[in-house]
């Protein structure tokens, strides 16, 4: 039979209350007391009652973690943090993925509305967050991601700006043809590539230069694979840019790969900047130049507005710019 907080404090001569406090946290127990109760929990293979819990104080203990995907070095690195950060503070992540899908990401907000977990962290599609726009019934939320309107509390990135200054790098060094990768697609506007396009005309028009739409390259999803296709389609047809400014680093992957099958030389004819400084663009050949943040403390701001919206619903809306930096390697050179 499975065992119960009664059998774990009789084993360590405890009250259940003590052994409550030992396994929920937030209270101190003395180091004698609690190796007991934890000595007694690993001897009985004790598993707490998430649902009698959650029926006590109303909560699940769960929060849900959605991304447009999950395949990219990007999205695994920053669910990792939200896992290992939500564990330490006693909460369990339901992951999902929206898949640019404004639908699903409908289905899932309102699967969230049926109080299915206790907060949710949504990553929108939509730069107007369109599913966000009626708040009512909605559990606690952050959003992650630069949106419109700003009824609830965010943590994200100064895209724009980003991309300003990573594109007036390439333009300091003399780079005046500058191909985006990643560009936002007639069909449809993400919040993300949007700005970042905002951002690199910013910097081209600061410049007194003509901002040119043939030099933009959009995809039909952010993936190493696509961005390697559209990127060599483009190519068949448009002259070499001078440099490359890929809205990510699994985009910027595509992009070296095909330079590369093609002969062409990083950063002695091209220069190529990404977008994220996840872990393979320092491996990447070249050395991959990048827009970084903390993942880490992406993630433990977000989870901070979070618990700090369940327990107040009433607090008022917060919004968080995690910093960023350009990390330069030898990507990029100088004309």
């Amino acid at each position: 039979m499975r065992a119960t907080v009664r059998d774990v404090a009789a084993l360590a001569g405890v009250s259940p209350k003590t052994v409550s406090n030992v396994v929920n946290g937030g209270v101190v127990v003395r180091p004698e007391t609690r190796a007991r109760v934890e000595a007694a929990v690993a001897e009985l293979a004790y598993v707490p009652n998430l649902s009698a819990r959650g029926l006590r104080n109303g909560r699940t203990g769960a929060i849900a973690l959605t991304l447009p995907e999950l395949a990219s070095a990007y999205s695994a690195d920053l669910a990792r943090w939200f896992v290992e950060l939500a564990h330490d503070r006693g909460l369990v992540v339901q992951l999902e993925q929206t898949a640019d899908d404004p639908e699903r990401e409908r289905e899932l907000v309102s699967r969230a509305r049926a109080h299915l977990v206790d907060g949710l962290v949504l990553n929108p599609v939509s730069l107007s967050a369109s599913t966000l726009a009626n708040t009512e019934g909605l559990p606690p939320t952050v959003v992650i991601g630069e949106v419109e309107p700003e009824q609830v509390d965010q943590v994200h990135v100064d895209s724009r700006a980003a991309a300003r200054e990573v594109t007036a790098m390439l333009l300091d060094r003399g780079h005046r043809r500058i191909a985006v990768v990643g560009a936002p697609r007639r069909d449809g506007v993400t919040a993300t590539a949007r700005l970042r396009q905002l951002g690199h005309d910013d910097a081209v028009g600061g410049a007194h230069l003509h901002v040119d739409p043939a030099l933009r390259v959009p995809l039909p999803e952010w993936t190493t694979a696509a961005a390697a296709t559209a990127f060599a389609t483009w190519l068949d047809g448009n002259p070499l840019p001078d440099a490359v400014f890929a809205f990510t680093d699994s985009i910027a992957f595509g992009v070296l790969h095909v330079l590369a099958a093609r002969g062409v030389r990083v950063p002695e004819q091209v220069s190529v900047v990404g977008f994220d400084d996840v872990d393979q663009a320092a491996f990447a050949i070249p050395a991959l130049t990048t827009v970084s943040f903390g993942r880490r403390a992406f993630a433990d701001a977000a989870l901070d507005l979070l618990e700090r919206r369940i327990a107040d619903r009433e607090a008022p809306v917060r919004t968080v710019v995690v910093p960023h930096r350009i990390v330069e390697r030898a990507s990029v050179a100088t004309r």
